[in-house]
This record gives C-alpha cells, sequence and structure tokens, in this order.
C-alpha cells in the first residue's frame, strides 16, 4: 500500500448564490496503460461518481458489447464512430449532467478525447469530422480536466490480457497512433490537461495522479 498522506477529498466549490454544480474529470490513455484502474482509485478518494464509456449507462452497455465484441470484425470504422458518440450522448444526459447538476463530482474513465485519438486519428476518420458528431452527442460539456495517463505503446500492450476486445487486437499501429495522438493534445491545451507518468506499481501512479490533480484544483474548487 501507499505510505503517502492522504489530504482527504478535494472541495467543491460554488460562485455565491448558486448551487454547487461538481466537477467533471476524465481519465484518458492508450490500451494497457492502467487508465480504468487509476480512474476507479481516483474517483473512490475524491468521494466522485465513477463511470466510463463506453458503457456507463445501461443502453451504454449494449453498445459497448457491439464495438468490443471480436465477434464482429466487420464492423466499420465510421459505424464504430457514431455508436462511441450514441454512447457518449445517452451518458451525458441520462448520468454525467444531472450528477454535476446535482453538486456531485464525477470521473469518467474515457470521453470525446478517446474518440478523437482512436477513431479520428487512429481510425483515419479525421480529427474535425469525429469532433464534429461528438459536439452533438455531448450538447456542449466539456471536461474540467483530463488526466492522461501516459505510458509507451509497446509497455501498454504488454499489459494487456491474453483475450483481446475488438480494439485492442486492432494492432500495434493503432496503439501507438493513438498514444502519439493523446500527448499532442495534451500539448495543445496545457490549461485542461495534466499528463501523468503510468510507468511504475499501481500505487505509485495513484498518487501522482492525486498530486497533479490536487495541483490543478485542489482547495480551490475551481
Amino acid at each position: 500500500m501507499s505510505t503517502s498522506q492522504d489530504p482527504g477529498p478535494l472541495e467543491v466549490g460554488a460562485l455565491p448564490g448558486l448551487e454547487p454544480r461538481g466537477r467533471f474529470i476524465t481519465f484518458e490513455g492508450g490500451d494497457g496503460s492502467g487508465k480504468s484502474t487509476q480512474a476507479k482509485r481516483f474517483a473512490e478518494r475524491l468521494g466522485a461518481e465513477l463511470s466510463r464509456e463506453p458503457g456507463g449507462t445501461a443502453i451504454g452497455a449494449v453498445i459497448r458489447g457491439l464495438v468490443l465484441d471480436p465477434a464482429f470484425p466487420e464492423l466499420g470504422d465510421r459505424t464504430e464512430a457514431l455508436l462511441m458518440a450514441a454512447d457518449r450522448a445517452q451518458h451525458v444526459s441520462e448520468l454525467i449532467e444531472p450528477s454535476l447538476a446535482s453538486g456531485r463530482d464525477v470521473v469518467s474513465d474515457r470521453h470525446v478525447a478517446s474518440s478523437l485519438a482512436y477513431q479520428g486519428v487512429g481510425r483515419g476518420l479525421g480529427i474535425e469530422a469525429v469532433q464534429g458528431i461528438n459536439d452533438f452527442a455531448v450538447n456542449g460539456l466539456v471536461p474540467d480536466l483530463v488526466v492522461l495517463l501516459d505510458l509507451q505503446a509497446a509497455v501498454a500492450r504488454d499489459r494487456l490480457p491474453v483475450e483481446l476486445d475488438r480494439i485492442e487486437s486492432s494492432g500495434a499501429s493503432l496503439a501507438i497512433d493513438v498514444a502519439e495522438s493523446y500527448r499532442k493534445f495534451a500539448e495543445a491545451d496545457p490549461q485542461r490537461w495534466v499528463v501523468v507518468d503510468a510507468n511504475g506499481s499501481i500505487d505509485e501512479v495513484a498518487d501522482r495522479v492525486w498530486s497533479a490533480v490536487s495541483a490543478r484544483i485542489g482547495g480551490s474548487g475551481s
């Protein structure tokens, strides 16, 4: 277990006279980066609601099954992108927005940046086209902070399970394109993105995530 001292939950801020709105924090990274594990650790430590994309709602779970099932290799790239956006639209309207409006922080394992990296760049559909369908899907919602778990694609691939899902089995080229895309996104928007080294033990990375996010939003509530 980690030996670092937990500073406790980060405070949710609010403007005078207004109900506090929760913060929306998303975790991004390639398959095998430890993103899902770290999103769960962070949400528990923050006291936030944890969800994921695809699959954060009952409808999303059905979409997730279609997108990730290796039994459907014929599923087209455009279909994949549209299904991801459909999942996201339901996720935002059913879970994320109501939670944020009630003052609850939400941590999501993946969001729009995943589609830009995987379908926009990795599948070659173009960032602008994929951004367009996702702008419609999220209806103006933008994460307050994006946490990138940065890990070399080759190292991440070694962490994957023996049985790969449909996207994980797409090959090393996709994984490399995705990892590089994330780094470019973070470089282009340093105010919203925080990059965390994903090498090391789960506890080591968890402490890096907490420290990095605390430095951005701890105490200020913004």
